[in-house]
Order: structure tokens, then C-alpha cells, then sequence
């Protein structure tokens, strides 16, 4: 017989199951320049004190191997400013699902570059922000399939968030004017970040930018900048990425420095809600393990995974395939327990997803999906504190 409670959370299962995939045409170039000309950016500011950085620029280029990234002379230069970190994982092919895991902690099966979008009901890493009124935004020339949070409906139907996806014009109006942001996401047009050049091109252009903005004090003061790849060029490899940390919040010791820690693009929310005391989304940042830098001020020990079976080159079934993956239901957030940034699940996705069980074991810093076999068979461990080891096994 059904409780209340169970009859509740059954119904509430069917109803997030049945959310469905938007796909609508693209705009007229008449409705952009009209709301282009309607429409002004909003750059709002905050001084949030974190633990390991006080502002986190996140720079994403395209589509290119480890090895001829690290080859690049320029991007080898700004790496030694910094810590290079060399196991370093993209999540999926191609580009896209990897800019939505970015902003929603997950793939949600997606597995194209197709125009689709996340029901309103699915938070972000906006709504982590807004807990502690964190200024954020994005610097682009992009396309969409390159803009993470415009992929979700909780930030289009919203009247003030789609002014924070900015341009690079605004984003050097807001640097000259000291106002901008704790957070920012940047990933440059199709020729600058090397989808349709080569790493050449892309690192002269990465060089261009970043140097000079390294010597600003205003921009570099206590910042933490991260240089990274959406995903590796040869499909069929593991898809590890070239990326590193630059920027004043890194200790001068740390300086030309590498770290060996297994992280993925869940690990950068999970960092970020660790540094300034932010709640988890409950999905793959819940176990993704923390920036070393961050990592350390927490007491946090990460996980060593066992990557010789790691590939990271295919994402699992879901609600956003349209490659033949496709799974109607949205994967269902954990609620409660410990994540890695150790302040819990964010109240809106606990308000929303109440009475139902998480879909994955999200406290796994590699995802997986046991059921399809994604991912699975994959060994990892760690030493506590205590001295106690853990070891487990996806799948």
C-alpha cells in the first residue's frame, strides 16, 4: 500500500520523468538585432571572501589533444606561471555536453551539439551563487553550443540572468571599470579558441589575452584563472586535457609547479562551492574531487583514481540524447549526505527533488552509469586523515 509520503514522491518521479527536451528553431538575425538593441548587459559585483581565491576565471579553448596543446610555446609559457595540471578529464563528445556539465554538474545523456535546452526545474551553478549573492557572469563570442548557462531555461526565463552572458566588449568595459565579477566563464570565438584554426592560432590568441590581464592588479589580485579544453581532439583516445592555474591567488612556491590529482570539469563547481562555503547540486560535483589549492584549506583528501581504464569519451543515456542514447527520464539529484565541498545540497534542489532517490551514486569522483556500462570497472582510493584507506570500484 502507498504511504502518502511514497504516493507523493512517486508522483513527483513521473512528473520530473516526464519533463521533456525543448528544441525550438534559432532566432531570426531580425529578432537578435532587436533585442540587441533592447537588451543591456547588468554587471553586478560582490566581495565574497573564499578560502583559497576571491575571484575564479574560467577560459575555455577547443577540441585538442594533451600533447599538442602542451607542444603550443605559448601555452607552454603560461603554464610555467603557474601549476600545470596533468590529470585533468573532459566528460563526453562532443563540445556541448561538456559546457552543460560545467553549469549543471551533469551530461544529462546529452550526446550532440544539437539546439537543446534543460527544464527550468534543474539548478545550476547560478543558483549555487546565489545562496551567497556571488556576482557572476560570461565573457563570449560564441556560439550557443558553447555557452553553458544559456542551455538552461532557469536562467533564459529569467528577467535579469541572460544580461549577465556578456561579450568581450563588455567584459573590458567592466575590467577598466573595476566592476567585474567573482565569477567568470570565458571561452573566445571559433578561430581564437582553435575549433577552426589550429592550437597555434589559439594559443597566440590565449597569450594576447591573458598576459596582459596578469599584470593588472586589479584583475590578477587574489584570482584564480583556469585554462582548459572542452574536450580532446582524437575521439577514440583518453580524453584528458592540457590545463593549468595561473593568477595571484596561486603562493609563489606553487609557481611553475604540477599536480598529478584526477580531476574533471565536475571538480571546478565542487572547487568553487568549497572555497566560498556554497551548497552542492547533488549530482557529479557532490564527489568530484577538489582543486589541490582549495583541497588543502578544507582538510578535503581527495580520491587517486586508477586511470588506466579511464577514457571519458562517451556520455551515458539520457533525456538530452538525440544520438541514439536516448532515456526519457532526468536523472534524479541526491538530497542529502557529505559532498567533497562540504556544505551539503543546495535547498532549491532538496525543495525539488524531496522523497526521491539519486539516480547515481554522485559521491563517485569518476561518473558512471552502471547500467549502460558507462564508465564502470573503474578502481580509485584514498588514505585518511586517520590513517583508515578506502577503496572502491565504479559500477
Amino acid at each position: 500500500m502507498f504511504t502518502k509520503q511514497s504516493l507523493l514522491a512517486f508522483v513527483g518521479a513521473l512528473a520530473l520523468a516526464a519533463a521533456t527536451t525543448i528544441t525550438v528553431e534559432n532566432p531570426t538575425q531580425a529578432e537578435i538585432d532587436a533585442d540587441r538593441a533592447t537588451t543591456l548587459p547588468y554587471s553586478p559585483v560582490s566581495n565574497v571572501t573564499g578560502l583559497a581565491f576571491n575571484r575564479f576565471v574560467d577560459i575555455w579553448l577547443e577540441n585538442t589533444d594533451f600533447e599538442a596543446a602542451a607542444s603550443d610555446e605559448s601555452l607552454a609559457k603560461l603554464a610555467k606561471e603557474g601549476i600545470l595540471l596533468t590529470n585533468y578529464w573532459a566528460l563526453s563528445h562532443p563540445s556541448q555536453p561538456n559546457y552543460c556539465a560545467s553549469a549543471g554538474a551533469d551530461t544529462f545523456g546529452m550526446d550532440s551539439d544539437d539546439f537543446l535546452q534543460v527544464p527550468s526545474n534543474v539548478s545550476t551553478i547560478a543558483d549555487l551563487f546565489d545562496t551567497k549573492h556571488i556576482a557572476w557572469d560570461g565573457a563570449k563570442d560564441y556560439v550557443r553550443k558553447h555557452n553553458p548557462l544559456i542551455q538552461f531555461n532557469s536562467i533564459t526565463d529569467d528577467a535579469v540572468r541572460p544580461r549577465q552572458i556578456k561579450n568581450f566588449t563588455t567584459f573590458y568595459e567592466d575590467l577598466k571599470h573595476h566592476s567585474l565579477p567573482q565569477h567568470m566563464f570565458i571561452t573566445p570565438n571559433m578561430t581564437n579558441d582553435a575549433h577552426d584554426t589550429n592550437i597555434t592560432f589559439a594559443g597566440d590568441w590565449t597569450d594576447r589575452f591573458l598576459s596582459p590581464l596578469l599584470k593588472d592588479e586589479y584583475f590578477t589580485k587574489d584570482s584564480l584563472v583556469l585554462l582548459t579544453f572542452d574536450e580532446n581532439d582524437t575521439k577514440p583516445y583518453p580524453n584528458r586535457l592540457f590545463t593549468f592555474l595561473v593568477g595571484g591567488a596561486i603562493p609563489k612556491h606553487l609557481k611553475g609547479t604540477t599536480d598529478d590529482t584526477f580531476y574533471t570539469h565536475h571538480s571546478i563547481i565542487a572547487s568553487l562551492s568549497a572555497n566560498w562555503g556554497l551548497p552542492s547540486l547533488g549530482r557529479w560535483d557532490c564527489g568530484a574531487n577538489l582543486l589541490k589549492i582549495v583541497a588543502e584549506k578544507t582538510g578535503y583528501v581527495n580520491w587517486e583514481v586508477d586511470t588506466s581504464n579511464v577514457y571519458l569519451n562517451a556520455t551515458y543515456p539520457g533525456p538530452l540524447s538525440t544520438r541514439g542514447n536516448y532515456s526519457p527520464s532526468w536523472p534524479i539529484p541526491a538530497t542529502n549526505g557529505r559532498c567533497s565541498a562540504g556544505h551539503g545540497i543546495a535547498k532549491i534542489v532538496e525543495d525539488t527533488y524531496k522523497g526521491l532517490q539519486p539516480t547515481y551514486n554522485y559521491t563517485s569522483p569518476v561518473p558512471y552509469d552502471a547500467a549502460s556500462g558507462n564508465n564502470v570497472g573503474i578502481k580509485y582510493h584514498r588514505t585518511l586523515k586517520n590513517g583508515k584507506t578506502e577503496s572502491r570500484i565504479t559500477g
